[in-house]
C-alpha cells in the first residue's frame, strides 16, 4: 500500500487534471452542478453493483469516478465563489472530530449504539430540529425506510424485545388481507401493503440484515432461474406462453438446484 505522502500526491495529481479538463475539454467547460447530478447518481449505483459483486477492480475503479465528481463539483464550487476542496474536506473532518468526542474527546461509550445515539443528539446540537432532517427526500423508497427506521432507533424509539416485531408484521400482513376481501379498494390496500412492507423492513434492520442488500441478491437469483426456464423452453422448442405452470414450475425446481 502506498504511503501518506505518495497518497497526497495522487490526490494532487487529480486537481490539477481537474483544472486542465475545466480549462480545455469543450464537453467538462460545459457541466454545472445540475448536468452533473445524474451522472453521480448513475456512478454511486455502478459503485454499488461492484459491492454487491465483490468485484475489488471495479469498487477501485468506481470509487474513482466517484472522487473524480466529488472533485468536479468542488471545482465549479470554486468557480463561483462558494467553496473549494478544502473547504469540502475541512468541512467532513470537523464534523467528523465534532461528532466522536469519544475519539477527540474526553467522552467515554459502551458500544456502537451509543456512538450513534451521541451522533444524533449531537446533530441537533448542530441546529437539526428532528433526527430525520438527514434523511434524504429522493433516497429510494426502501433505503429510506431502513434509514429512517435506524434513525429513530437511535434515539430510543425502538422495539425492546426484537421478536415483537413479527406480531407487527403479522397484524400487517392481516390488514392487507382485509382490505383485499373488502371490496379491494386502491389507496386503502396501497396503504396496507405500504405498511407491511416498511414492517419487513424493520425486522429486517431488528436482525441485521440489510433489506436492500437481501432483495437484491433474491432479484438476482429469481433473474437467473428465470433465463434457465427460458434456456430450456427455447431447447425444448417451446414457447413459455403455451407451457403450462407445472411445466414451468418442473423446470423453475430444476433450476433451483443449480
Amino acid at each position: 500500500m502506498h504511503k501518506t505522502e505518495e497518497k497526497l500526491q495522487a490526490f494532487r495529481r487529480l486537481l490539477e487534471v481537474m483544472d486542465e479538463l475545466r480549462e480545455k475539454c469543450p464537453w467538462d467547460r460545459e457541466q454545472t452542478l445540475d448536468s452533473l447530478r445524474n451522472l453521480t447518481i448513475e456512478e454511486t449505483y455502478e459503485l454499488a453493483d461492484a459491492i454487491m459483486n465483490q468485484d475489488l477492480e471495479e469498487i477501485r475503479k468506481e470509487l474513482g469516478d466517484l472522487m473524480l465528481h466529488i472533485v468536479f463539483y468542488s471545482k465549479i464550487g470554486s468557480e463561483k465563489g462558494a467553496f473549494d476542496i478544502a473547504d469540502v474536506l475541512n468541512g467532513i473532518c470537523d464534523k467528523l472530530v465534532f461528532r466522536h468526542p469519544h475519539v477527540f474527546g474526553e467522552q467515554k461509550v459502551k458500544d456502537s449504539g451509543e456512538v450513534l445515539q451521541n451522533w444524533e443528539e449531537l446533530k441537533m446540537k448542530e441546529g437539526n430540529r428532528s433526527v430525520l432532517s438527514g434523511v434524504p427526500v429522493s433516497l429510494p423508497a426502501m433505503i429510506k425506510a431502513h434509514r429512517i427506521q435506524d434513525k429513530v432507533r437511535a434515539v430510543g424509539f425502538d422495539w425492546d424485545r426484537r421478536e415483537d416485531v413479527w406480531d407487527k408484521v403479522a397484524e400487517e400482513l392481516q390488514e392487507v388481507k382485509y382490505e383485499l376481501g373488502n371490496g379491494e379498494e386502491h389507496d386503502k390496500m396501497e396503504n396496507e401493503i405500504g405498511d407491511l412492507l416498511f414492517s419487513v423492513i424493520n425486522a429486517a434492520r431488528l436482525y441485521h440484515i440489510e433489506p436492500e442488500t437481501a432483495l437484491e441478491r433474491t432479484n438476482r437469483k429469481f433473474m437467473k432461474r428465470f433465463k434457465y426456464l427460458e434456456k430450456k423452453a427455447r431447447e425444448m422448442n417451446r414457447s413459455l406462453k403455451d407451457m403450462s405452470l407445472e411445466e414451468m414450475e418442473a423446470i423453475w425446481q430444476d433450476a433451483k438446484s443449480i
